[in-house]
């Protein structure tokens, strides 16, 4: 896999401080989010590698590790030991007398990085960590309102794991140590699970606002009155100003989606009112709106 730079994939540099990565990973965030680009591969895959720099440079731990080691920053401690091994070995040869062979050279770091070279003997062993776990989880937008548990099998294993309400379409968490066995006493590797969320409710997300249309009578419309309107969870009464027009948006605070990891904090409810024009009119009602629009015109 080629490497990522992370900084470049946020737009910032390596003297941002740890707002301003937050900052940017919400910006793009919010560009790429696949409610606001369907269908868009590419836009998809943006969205995935800002959540995994995000992931990265956002960990005060892993962003120092990331700096010091670039690419190979999951192994950086064992980088640092191997280099540690080999400088001690060099010494140790240069006191007997011999120095290491281009093939000793090429024999320690294969051994490093898991190459066909790796040696047997003694302080050739070096610890590293186990394979990472890659897993996609496919629920619905409503599964995701509340925090749930699930059982997921992951190479045969049966894990169980708590989703925090409000994830995202595309998101991506890491669960520690749920990988493959480390070599030679290294840790076990990671599971990193992608969220793919299906939504089939009338309301639209974006980030953790909420969107929805309610159709609105000419009449109610015109002279006021009161509509019931559906949350996400519930049924609200609202009150309607006369004069109402077309696409007008109200505001409900508070009910919209979860924030993640910030229990009982919302994301508002953004309604949109479409008239909807009487069709179908009696004789009667006919005669009425000709008053009406005579009325208006003055005859």
């Amino acid at each position: 896999m080629a490497f990522i730079d992370y900084y470049k994939t946020l737009d910032i540099s390596k003297t941002d401080s740890e707002k301003e990565v937050k900052a940017a990973y919400r910006k793009l965030a919010r560009k790429y989010h696949p409610d606001l680009n369907p269908n868009d591969k590419d836009a998809e895959k943006k969205f995935k590698e800002v959540n995994e720099a995000n992931e990265v440079l956002s960990d005060p731990e892993n962003r120092k590790k990331y700096d010091r080691y670039g690419e190979n920053w999951k192994q950086g401690k064992e980088h640092e030991r191997a280099q540690q091994a080999q400088r001690s070995q060099y010494r140790q040869s240069n006191q007997q007398g011999y120095s290491n062979s281009g093939d000793d050279f090429s024999d320690f770091f294969g051994s490093m990085f898991g190459g066909a070279g790796e040696s047997s003997r003694p302080g050739r062993n070096p610890q590293f960590k186990g394979q990472d776990y890659n897993a996609e989880l496919h629920l619905e937008l409503k599964d995701v309102y509340t925090s749930q548990a699930q059982i997921l099998t992951v190479n045969g294993k049966k894990i169980r794991i708590t989703i925090p309400a409000g994830v995202e379409n595309g998101q991506v968490i890491k669960i520690k140590g749920m990988g493959a066995e480390g070599r030679n006493g290294g840790p076990k590797g990671d599971l990193y699970i992608t969220f793919v969320l299906n939504n089939d409710t009338q309301f639209k997300r974006v980030g953790n606002n909420l969107y929805s249309n309610v159709s609105l009578d000419l009449y109610t419309a015109i002279l006021g009155g009161e509509v019931v309107v559906d949350t996400f969870d519930n049924k609200v009464k609202l009150s309607i100003t006369p004069e109402t027009k077309n696409d007008t948006k109200v505001k409900l605070k508070g009910k919209g989606f979860p924030v993640y990891k910030n229990e009982g904090t919302f994301g508002d409810l953004i309604v949109t009112y479409q008239l909807k024009i009487p069709s179908e009119l009696n004789e009667q009602e006919k005669v009425l709106f000709k008053e009406l629009q005579n009325i208006r015109k003055g005859i």
